[in-house]
């Protein structure tokens, strides 16, 4: 099976590519560096232990595409390509949409003209909204109208698009992963997340302030109704993710229409709990700044992992010291 990373040298693309390798599978990527960096590329084949194609390209250019999926004989798409920062997002609001969506359209049609009919998605929990009960499972409405920011609005968008294409062509398939909060690195130190620029998460962020580069770490409210007033989310393995992906490329093989799967722990941590765990692995400190609320956060989120379990026979196994500590050790050898 031959497969395209869209997005692949980008922190979940390249721990998955990574484990596409290590399988037997032959990639592609697929990534215009927007938020990567090329070096990534070598180090993807070192730790995978095989070679691929790169092409430093967009998904919004449609006659690159065409001219990829000519040269390469695809069997299915792995789109992680997008902007994903939800505070970036409603400040960026229009910039989102024409990436993300209208990325995403202009992949399809080259995979029309290809002959290409699967996709596994690399989608967000951001698609639930404001949590009505939690945990949250796979059946939980994804209600447009009260999702809280564009990223997660344009998440939701693509899955609706993908939904539709399934309807419309009985021969098309596509497996939509709902990822909770992606944090860790490869235990080798040799990749992780770097992302250009200012980050965004709060695994960089905590990083930063942990090695002495930043006096603290801002933490966007502690007036939330959870245990210490601090956001509470499920934070997962970026190595975990990565597995998840390759049970779904098994699990889709010979299948058609539309599957929807979150991946997560099903435990939630604070922002504060983060933090110590921070400071236990590293020895260093981690002091906090509290200010104001972002625009679309809400207070917690966690995840119902039970049917990836059940189905794909996937479940995550690495828990938040060792996603503390391999970031810390990337951190410190990037």
């Amino acid at each position: 099976m031959s497969i395209l990373v869209t997005g692949g040298t980008g922190f979940i693309g390249s721990h998955t590519c990574i484990e596409l390798l290590r399988a037997g599978y032959e990639i592609v990527i697929l990534d215009n560096l927007c938020n990567s960096r090329e070096d990534m590329v070598r180090r993807i084949a070192e730790l995978g232990g095989a070679e691929f194609a790169f092409y430093k390209e967009d998904i919004r250019d449609g006659a690159a595409l065409d001219a990829l999926f000519a040269k390469n004989d695809i069997d299915v798409v792995l789109h992680f390509a997008g902007f994903k920062a939800v505070g970036e997002s409603v400040e960026r609001s229009v910039a989102y949409y024409e990436n993300n969506v209208g990325g995403t359209l202009t992949l399809l049609m080259a995979m029309q003209k290809a002959g290409v009919r699967s996709m596994v998605f690399s989608s967000s929990a951001t698609v639930y909204g404001v949590p009505k009960s939690l945990p949250l499972d796979e059946l939980a409405p994804v209600d447009f109208a009260s999702l809280t920011n564009p990223y997660g609005r344009s998440k939701a968008m693509i899955e609706q698009i993908l939904t539709d294409a399934c309807q419309s062509d009985p021969s098309f398939s596509a497996c939509l992963l709902r990822y909770f909060n992606p944090v860790g690195a490869h235990e080798s130190g040799k990749i992780g997340e770097a992302p250009n620029g200012i980050p965004n998460n709060l695994m960089p962020r905590m990083l930063k302030v942990a090695a002495g580069e930043w006096p603290a770490l801002t933490v966007y409210g502690n007036d939330f109704p959870t245990r210490d007033g601090t956001g509470v989310r499920d934070y997962i393995h970026v190595c975990d993710l990565a597995t998840g992906h390759c049970r779904a490329l098994e699990y889709i093989k010979g299948k058609a229409g539309c599957q929807v799967f979150n991946l997560g722990t099903g435990v939630g941590y604070s922002v504060l709990e983060m933090a110590g765990a921070l400071e236990k692995v590293s020895g260093r400190a981690v002091p906090v700044s509290i200010v104001a609320r972002r625009a679309g956060d809400v207070a917690e989120v966690y995840s119902d992992p039970t049917r990836a379990e059940r189905e794909l026979g996937w479940k995550a196994e690495l828990g938040l010291e060792r996603m503390c500590a391999d970031s810390w050790r990337w951190y410190r050898q990037a």
